[in-house]
């Protein structure tokens, strides 16, 4: 099975997401917390297909710039708190 390139945008500290997502196929590519000026020029990887954005720990301009920026290059883009449960569910494991 061929791993899917993921981009996560918020949550602070991602604790065992990201092993759980590689279990499950998917390669983390890059993980942008939203709280440094710097996160606010949003740059999604160009090899990356599916963009994971963790509502509780993002502020609503960030989302909002995520959002757009995502579907203008046509990724499939998911919402979810920063829980694996809530995660599993948007991503549909």
């Amino acid at each position: 099975m061929a791993k899917v390139n993921i981009v996560i945008y918020g949550g602070d500290r991602l604790g065992k997401i990201p092993l759980l997502l590689k279990n499950h196929g998917f390669n983390l590519v890059k993980h942008v917390t939203g709280r440094k000026h710097s996160d606010l020029k949003t740059n999604i990887p160009s090899h990356v297909s599916t963009v994971l954005v963790l509502t509780d720990y993002l502020s609503h301009s960030m989302l909002s710039d995520v959002k757009t920026t995502a579907k203008r290059k046509g990724l499939k883009t998911v919402f979810a708190k920063r829980s694996w449960s809530e995660i599993q569910k948007v991503i549909q494991l």
